[in-house]
């Protein structure tokens, strides 16, 4: 009898065949951001090409750990297995998250969209730790279940690139906007869409039945 896809199984399929892509395609097709970088024709700032594509790897590397760890701290299996390995992990998660801000921070200014894709990729390098935080704070304080939502908020934000990208193919291809315009749309778009499907996850599917306080 085969056994019922859950929530989780999704989601780690999601995550898993987007972390395979973001690599094989940053990595090994495209290394040097040839297609992406085709679409910055208005840039006030000089690129450093050699610097951007380094802190881009970086970048992309450890929002691909982020991935990875957040999927692997939602399984309730692994948390009741080991709590430290748990805990450890989530150290890499946070310090991977903090990575990838301090990484955009340095891109930013370099966005396709200009200053305005600029000010919202700011406001995501605001948004992403504060939330990531707040689960932090909430876990000090024995608060299980509020950690678990926090992090379910935070996590979320490990899509930022692939909402960007959804939204942009769907207003550019599909509604025929110029690439630039349809790309700050993905931008303030993907900020709107991270922060309230986490909500409706939470107070629908992202319930615990059951979560054993942590000692």
């Amino acid at each position: 009898m085969k056994r019922p896809v859950t929530w989780y199984s999704l989601l780690a399929g999601v995550s898993i065949l987007f972390v395979l892509y973001a690599l094989v395609k940053n990595y090994v097709f495209d290394p040097g951001a040839e297609s992406f970088l085709s679409h910055k024709t208005v840039l006030k700032r000089e690129l450093n090409l050699p610097v951007w594509l380094n802190v881009m790897y970086v970048h992309i590397a450890f929002a691909c750990v982020a991935m990875l760890a957040g999927l692997l701290n939602f399984s309730n299996r692994f948390f009741e297995k080991s709590r430290k390995l748990h805990r450890i992990n989530g150290y890499v998660y946070i310090v991977s998250v903090l990575l990838v801000v301090v990484t955009s921070g340095y891109m930013a200014p370099h966005a396709t969209g200009g200053k305005i894709s600029s000010m919202g990729f700011n406001i995501m390098n605001l948004i992403w730790p504060f939330i990531t935080l707040m689960a932090f704070v909430q876990i000090k304080k024995k608060r299980v279940i509020r950690h678990r939502n926090w992090m379910i908020r935070s996590y979320a934000f490990c899509f930022t690139n692939m909402a960007i990208h959804l939204l942009t193919s769907l207003f550019h291809h599909g509604f025929g906007f110029t690439y630039s315009g349809s790309y700050i749309i993905g931008v303030y778009g993907a900020i709107a869409l991270l922060l309230i499907i986490p909500e409706i996850i939470i107070r629908t599917v992202g319930r615990p039945r059951s979560i054993s306080t942590i000692r």
